[in-house]
This record gives C-alpha cells, sequence and structure tokens, in this order.
C-alpha cells in the first residue's frame, strides 16, 4: 500500500486516554474480586492480548470510588514506566489499572481497537525511546507524552482485515495455550492424587509405615536426589563468549528466559562448559529459588542454574516432585528459606521414591502428556514467528490487504 494511504494521528485522536489510579490500600472495602485490577505485573509479557485474571480486584463500593477510571472491555492498557515500558494488552471486561498504566478507550466510530493493539505494539521501540530508552529502569512516560506520540493508521476498513489475520494467529496460540494448561493440570493433579494422597492405583492393598518424610506406603523408601538423578552445577563462561545472533548454543544463565515449562531462546554461547540435554529438568539455584523449566534442547547452563536428569526413566515424577517440594520460590518443603542453594544442598533434597511398577504406571501417562505439551509450545512458537514477520508488513503497509476478501464483521464488533 502507497505511503499515501496511511493517515498520521495521535494517540489521542486515537480516543480517550486514561491513566489509572491505585486506591487507598488502607481501605480493604474496596479491594475485592468484581473487577480486575490491571497493574505491569499482571501482564506477564510482551506478547499478552486479553488478560482474563490479575493478582488484586476491586469491590463494587471500590469501582465506585474508582468510576473515573473505569474502562471499558476492549481498552488498550500500555504500561508507560519502568523496564516494562511497552507491556501491553486489552481489557476482557470492565477493569481498571493502577498509574503505571495509560490505557487508550478507542472511538470505535474512526479506529478498531484489535488494529490499534497491534500498532501500539509495532511502534513501542518508538516509544520506548521517547521514554529514556528500551530497557531503562528509570524510563516513565506521562500521559501527555503518551497522547502525544505519532503513528501512521489505515482507513476503518483496512484496519479490521489487518486485525483479523493477526489475531486469527493469536487466536490458535490462545487455543493451544489453553490445551497446555488442561494437560498441565491433569498432570499435576494424578501427581498429587498419587503421591501426595497416596491414592495411586492399588492402594488400598498396601499399609502405610513410618519414614522421615513422614507416613508413606509399605515398599516406598526415601533418598537423596542425587542417588537417583544426575545433576549438573551450572558455570558462567566470560561475557565475550556471549553472542544474540545465533552462534554456539543457547544459554541461560538463570530464569530470566524461563518461559511457562521450556526456555526462550535470546543468548548464545560459543563456549560450551556445563551442558543440559534435552530432556532435562532446570532448577534456578538462586533468587528466586526453586524456579523450573525442561530443556527441549542442547544448551548451555550459567552459574543460576543446575541440570537434573533421572537415572531411572523417571524424569517426569521427579520433576514434579520437586515442584511440589518447590511450591513456593526460596522455600522448600517445611519451610526453609533458601536465597541460594549450593551443590551440597542440591545433591541432599530428600525426595521420595515409590515403587518401580508405580513410577512406571505414572510415566506411561505423564511423559504423552508431556510430549504433546512441547509440540503444542513449539506450535505457538512457530505462530508468533510468523505473526511477528507480518506484523511490521500490514501495519507499514508494505502488504496491502486493501482488496483481500474476508470477513471482519465479528471482530469489527467484538
Amino acid at each position: 500500500m502507497p505511503d499515501d494511504k496511511l493517515k498520521k494521528v495521535r494517540i489521542r485522536d486515537m480516543g480517550r486516554v486514561v491513566t489509572g489510579k491505585t486506591p487507598p490500600t488502607a481501605r480493604k472495602e474496596l479491594f475485592g474480586e468484581d473487577f480486575p485490577f490491571i497493574t505491569p505485573t499482571d501482564i506477564r509479557d510482551f506478547d499478552t492480548r486479553y488478560l482474563f485474571s490479575t493478582e488484586r480486584g476491586l469491590s463494587s463500593k471500590g469501582s465506585q470510588y474508582q468510576r473515573r477510571y473505569l474502562l471499558p472491555r476492549n481498552a488498550v492498557c500500555y504500561v508507560c514506566i519502568g523496564s516494562t515500558i511497552g507491556k501491553i494488552c486489552l481489557t476482557a471486561r470492565e477493569s481498571f489499572t493502577n498509574q503505571q498504566i495509560n490505557s487508550l478507550i478507542v472511538d470505535r466510530k474512526c479506529f478498531d481497537p484489535m488494529y490499534v493493539f497491534y500498532l501500539l505494539r509495532f511502534i513501542t521501540p518508538q516509544i520506548q525511546t521517547i521514554s529514556g530508552g528500551s530497557g531503562s529502569g528509570k524510563a516513565i512516560l506521562n500521559k501527555s507524552s503518551f497522547e502525544q506520540i505519532e503513528a501512521k493508521v489505515h482507513a476503518l476498513p483496512i484496519q479490521r482485515k489487518i486485525a483479523a489475520i493477526l489475531s486469527a494467529y493469536d487466536d490458535l496460540i490462545e487455543n493451544n495455550t489453553r490445551r497446555i494448561k488442561i494437560l498441565e493440570e491433569m498432570a499435576e493433579m494424578m501427581y498429587c492424587e498419587w503421591f501426595v494422597n497416596f491414592r495411586f492405583p492399588g492402594h488400598e492393598n498396601v499399609r502405610m509405615v513410618d519414614s522421615e518424610m513422614g507416613m508413606i506406603p509399605e515398599g516406598w523408601k526415601v533418598e537423596k536426589l542425587s542417588d537417583g538423578c544426575h545433576i549438573i552445577m551450572g558455570q558462567s563462561p566470560k561475557s565475550e563468549f556471549y553472542n544474540t545472533m545465533g552462534e554456539g548454543l543457547p544459554f541461560h544463565q538463570g530464569v530470566t528466559d524461563f518461559g511457562e515449562r521450556f526456555p526462550v531462546d535470546r543468548v548464545y554461547c560459543t563456549v560450551h562448559n556445563r551442558i543440559a540435554e534435552r530432556g532435562d529438568i532446570l532448577f534456578s539455584v538462586r533468587a528466586p529459588v526453586g524456579r523450573f523449566n525442561i530443556a527441549n534442547k542442547k544448551i548451555v547452563i550459567g552459574r543460576g542454574l543446575c541440570a537434573i536428569r533421572s537415572n531411572n526413566n523417571c524424569q517426569y515424577f521427579v520433576f514434579h516432585q520437586l515442584k511440589e517440594l518447590f511450591r513456593e520460590e526460596d522455600t522448600m518443603g517445611g519451610g526453609t528459606v533458601f536465597k541460594a542453594v549450593t551443590k551440597e544442598d542440591i545433591h541432599g533434597i530428600k525426595i521420595l521414591m515409590p515403587d518401580g511398577n508405580t513410577i512406571k504406571r505414572f510415566e506411561e501417562i505423564a511423559q504423552p502428556i508431556g510430549s504433546e505439551v512441547e509440540t503444542l509450545t513449539d506450535k505457538n512458537t512457530n505462530l508468533r514467528r510468523t505473526r511477528d514477520l507480518l506484523l511490521p508488513k500490514l501495519i507499514s503497509g508494505e502488504i496491502d490487504v486493501e482488496n483481500l476478501d474476508m470477513d471482519t464483521e465479528v471482530l469489527g464488533n467484538g
């Protein structure tokens, strides 16, 4: 599409900008579960679309107190402070935000909210520069500066087509993400039922006996993690061997690039000192201690991680047991707090080891679940890559969709 078909407008021309506000925290009656209260930490990454849950909410009384800051569904929320500038989401229903978020209630007579969402994502590097630089902890973008930012936009019918194309990818990503969540919940529930509540197949015929971990089924034992697992402590090469061009193997120093289950590769390393193999459990040994991922390829691990591999083909059992032991980050088992753990600490972690038949039956169910989670995660990675390649080409007009025949009614009126 020729550049002259795009119109330059300011953000304030696209609708009404609202800067959120936090109610007085001492007034407990203002907080509740009636309305989402969005803060930057609720927007988990730079790839969120609709935000369905928040850590805190407001009560009906709180909504009345904050009524001037009420956002309708499909308001575009944009984080405007610190290193998180550029985090963005759409409200899934009527919501409120804190003062670190500027939100745009889009004028739907001229602009499509989903298109504006993708537009702001596209111009985020420009916005970060205006605010003081990407990644700057001191960066800030106040309401008046945010309103004055300019962008080139398409006519409304083309906006809707672009939004529909990009949304098709995000719809698939969100569907896969829901499936992943269901699969993971299934595995966790089964682990809890079998190995926490001890209602495993055949439990009726097994008596409970005392152990250092409390009452456990007869024939099971308590052992150190190092008794049944190979453990590799990470070691960080000199920074001169790091790169972001894909040279060498992916490098993970700690939890910075941890995903929901698999790490996201950003930094690479040409020196391969300590290696985690595909399928290894990645365990954070520095604050936050006890956060987990699984390596989905061979990677180099730094001093903030260790890699754990079962010697007895019960990797998923070990993974779920460690997650249970470190259910609260930095806290293990009975409440001992760690800001960092040593090799000796890791090797000495006490785990429950059931009889071989029970573990085998668990793995026969858990392994296919884990494989399906990995497959869906890979699909999402590819979908995101394709979407992110299309986004700048569509928003800039490089790809012309004016004559594309497609139905945008549902999206346009959503």
